[in-house]
């Protein structure tokens, strides 16, 4: 009897120290902030098919919504004023990880916390805008992906002024609150004069200057126009490209999601990725990395993007030597 008492009661403790079934194991939730410039009110926009790319990341990576993480979503609808609260208010929230859209969402996000880790879906000239100490070492608490924007304006206008060889005069759509197009007007329109252009810049801060703006292109008899990537013109890029049309305005955008909707041309990286490969530095993080340790990387692939459809409509023949080299042809 004693020997059955001993066995029953080793039994027991074995059991008590056999690890849990998988399925009574509490899963941690992480808390991940999502802090947009622009807005997501309306489905189908290119800043919602971004934050859908960043989604579906993160399903492949094995994070689903409402079981192991939870995703606070805080948009400043194009008024970036309101960015600073909403930074503070995902901090308040304890997320575990913040990630932003663009310099302009990055610059309050770090303001608000140097604790978080912060990760840049995307996001333009992060050492000059003294987010991080370098690319490959950014120290602090961000990291994430960005692209140089002043070189990439340069290679941008010259392939503007290729398309629409007559142009002399471009109108350039900017936005004062983005800080990366203070660098881009500074810098990265330098080879305007040898290629023939004159500059005028058009600066849009709300939705309802865009009309002005177009306006304005129009009594300073534009030729053509370029657009400086923004998530609120991105937000907005149906409107703008319909302006463009009425303007009968060639216009060179930086992500092809304009020329979807009837942009001329479009060259730049590919944007959706870049928000997909986000989700990898959210898991690294969640992980244990620290995002001071995780270098940031730029695109090596850029695409080009050419709607003959609108060009055919302005009375542009588009040079063979860009439609052999675009990546797509929109028909």
């Amino acid at each position: 009897m004693n020997n059955m008492v001993v066995r029953s009661a080793l039994l027991l403790a074995i059991a008590l120290m056999a690890p849990l079934p998988a399925h009574t194991q509490p899963t941690k939730v992480f808390r991940i902030g999502v802090l947009e410039p622009s807005s997501f009110r309306t489905p189908g926009t290119p800043i919602n098919s971004l934050w859908d790319a960043f989604r579906e990341g993160l399903r492949e990576l094995g994070y689903v919504e409402g079981r192991n993480i939870v995703i606070e979503v805080r948009a400043a609808e194009d008024h970036y004023d309101r960015l600073p609260g909403l930074a503070a208010e995902l901090v308040r929230l304890k997320s575990d990880v913040i990630v932003v859209d663009g310099t302009m969402a990055a610059v309050p996000a770090k303001q608000a916390t140097t604790a978080i880790p912060i990760v840049m879906a995307v996001a333009a000239n992060p050492v000059e805008s003294r987010l991080v100490y370098s690319l490959a070492h950014p120290g602090g608490n961000i990291t994430g992906n960005s692209f140089l924007s002043a070189d990439l304006a340069g290679k941008r206008l010259a392939l503007l002024k290729e398309a629409v060889p007559k142009a002399q005069r471009v109108a350039i759509l900017s936005n004062p609150g983005a800080p990366a197009h203070a660098i881009i007007l500074r810098e990265g329109l330098g080879g305007a004069r040898t290629l023939g252009l004159r500059i005028q810049t058009l600066a849009v801060s709300t939705l309802p200057g865009l009309d002005d703006a177009f306006a304005t292109a129009l009594a300073q008899h534009a030729d053509a126009l370029f657009v400086l990537d923004d998530p609120m013109f991105g937000s907005n890029a149906g409107r703008i490209v319909e302006l463009a049309a009425q303007s009968r305005l060639p216009a060179m955008y930086g992500i092809r999601q304009y020329v979807d909707v009837g942009g001329l041309i479009s060259y730049g990286p590919n944007l959706p990725e870049l928000f997909r490969k986000a989700a990898t530095y959210v898991d690294k993080i969640l992980k244990g990395a620290e995002p001071g340790d995780l270098p940031i990387e730029q695109p090596t692939t850029f695409e080009l993007v050419v709607n003959v459809k609108t060009a055919k409509a302005l009375g542009i023949a588009v040079p063979e030597s860009i439609l052999l080299r675009a990546n797509e042809v929109l028909k």
